[in-house]
């Protein structure tokens, strides 16, 4: 997402003479029409689909699953960003707020930019109209004062309380949003302040001194006040929002390339867009990503926010180009394209 939207034609009409030649287009500019260019009305009636271990068909998909979870969403550059994880009740940033989102209690804003926050006030609407529970809501700390009176203003326009728990989280802090799960911010590189989210399960190991007990000991020394677990934490998803690839050098988020599934942009697929064009605009190239391919421990990535430039069928190719020991772990959320 940009500071500033222009109406612009795709660049394939640029280049098919409507306008000017692309060669005669500014380089930032053309970065900025490759990420915001219209879908073709061909393009718009794809479905969804996958690339990596899962699959490799374009075939519309109600949801992809990935290392045992349902993932739904959609995920457009400058468009809408919204990723879903139902089992988890999670919604990672809100897009335009897809209907599917409505259902998740909790939401993780990654930074400000509108294709990533602009359902915010229709997702707590919505949920109030149906009678759902007041969702919680995470914002990185900096945006906090500001989302509160985005919600004033809607408040006093709507005429509803539009209720909703909101929680400024700062780089490094952690929140218990279930007795099992827990959530901490981790630092990302976008063009405006941003941040991205670890979720890691929790869990209680019986601790190895009084593995060969039995029930009614260990039982008898719980009832005493003896402490017989450790608590044992374990990245599960890690979730980038928008951001430039110098998150995966930062040694601060060592977790994020541990996690089981790691969802990440990458804006960029080909040559057409070298990268230093992405990181103009603080996002990442996959050909960054296929650089840093030793640094990825995570079970899987599911790669997400592609430009609307491209085609299912170039997304796929440019991903079957890495290495295979790599792109079999790499998948694509398609949805929308």
């Amino acid at each position: 997402m940009f500071r500033r939207r222009l109406h612009i034609e795709s660049p394939k009409r640029f280049n098919a003479g409507f306008l000017l030649p692309l060669a005669a287009v500014s380089p930032r500019l053309e970065t900025l029409i490759a990420l915001v260019a219209p879908m073709s009305r061909s393009t718009m009636e794809e479905g969804s689909g996958e690339v990596g271990s899962g699959s490799s068909s374009s075939k519309p998909k109600s949801a992809l699953h990935i290392e045992g979870y349902p993932i739904e969403g959609l995920s457009i550059g400058g468009q809408e960003t919204c990723v879903i994880f139902p089992t988890l009740k999670c919604a990672f940033d809100i897009g335009r707020c897809p209907q599917r989102a409505i259902a998740q209690d909790f939401v993780f804003i990654s930074h400000g930019h509108m294709d990533h926050i602009g359902g915010l006030p229709m997702y707590v609407a919505t949920r109030g109209l149906y009678s759902m529970k007041p969702p919680t809501i995470f914002v990185p700390a900096s945006l906090k004062e500001n989302v509160e009176r985005l919600f004033d203003v809607h408040r006093a326009m709507d005429q509803s309380e539009l209720k909703h728990n909101l929680i400024g989280l700062n780089i490094g802090e952690e929140f218990q949003i279930r007795k099992d799960l827990k959530v901490k911010a981790f630092k990302t590189y976008h063009a405006i302040p941003s941040q991205g989210y670890i979720i890691y399960t929790v869990k209680q190991k019986l601790k190895q001194e009084f593995a060969g007990l039995s029930g009614n000991e260990i039982k008898n020394l719980r009832l005493s006040g003896v402490e017989i677990t450790n608590t044992v934490t374990i990245p599960e998803i890690a979730f980038t929002g928008d951001t430039m690839s110098d998150f995966i050098v930062d040694p601060d988020n060592a977790d994020v390339l541990k996690a089981r599934i790691l969802v990440m942009e990458s804006t960029f697929v080909d040559d057409g867009i070298p990268i230093e064009h992405a990181r103009d605009f603080g996002h990442t190239h996959l050909f960054e990503i296929a650089s840093y391919a030793d640094k990825f421990q995570n079970k899987a990535i599911l790669l997400i926010h592609f430009s609307a430039r491209y085609r299912p069928e170039e997304i796929e190719a440019a991903i079957a180009k890495l290495l295979p020991s790599f792109s079999s772990r790499v998948f694509a959320l398609l949805q929308g394209f």
